[in-house]
């Protein structure tokens, strides 16, 4: 049964790391408003570090599934996020007419190299900077 909530919908390319992140959080912060789904054009697997930076901030994301964009949840989708970073980045194309379209840019914090502390701190950068952005949606649904 198809609930009244609004459908957000992340898109990303791999359904590994940030479509995950923003997934973790609206689902934490407004899942009394939203239902909540994220996808990728491929399936990367969870990202393992994505899964340790959302513990540190509180929330468990470690039964979430990554999974492919299924068109059925994309036409019913009110919402339709892209969370792509770089133009080079595959950043999905979608047919929806009745969905709001947005695209919010974040490095992919899968990219990150350095020490494992530099790599660690890019993760919470880009966590912190979903978060952020994901508030401002609950607050003004945009």
């Amino acid at each position: 049964m198809m609930n009244n909530k609004p459908l957000v919908y992340f898109l990303c390319t791999g359904n590994s790391c940030r479509s995950q992140i923003a997934d973790g959080f609206l689902k934490a912060l407004g899942s009394d408003k939203y239902e909540v789904r994220s996808a990728g054009l491929e399936a990367h697997g969870l990202n393992p570090r994505a899964v340790q930076t959302m513990k540190e901030a509180g929330i468990d994301i470690s039964s979430h599934t990554s999974d492919v964009i299924d068109p059925e949840i994309l036409k019913q989708a009110d919402y339709i996020i892209t969370l792509c970073g770089h133009a080079n980045d595959n950043c999905p194309v979608v047919r929806n007419d009745k969905a709001e379209r947005w695209h919010w840019g974040f490095e992919d914090p899968a990219k990150a190299t350095g020490t494992e502390e530099e790599i660690t701190a890019t993760f919470a950068e880009v966590r912190d900077s979903i978060k952020a952005r994901i508030e401002q949606f609950l607050k003004e649904g945009k």
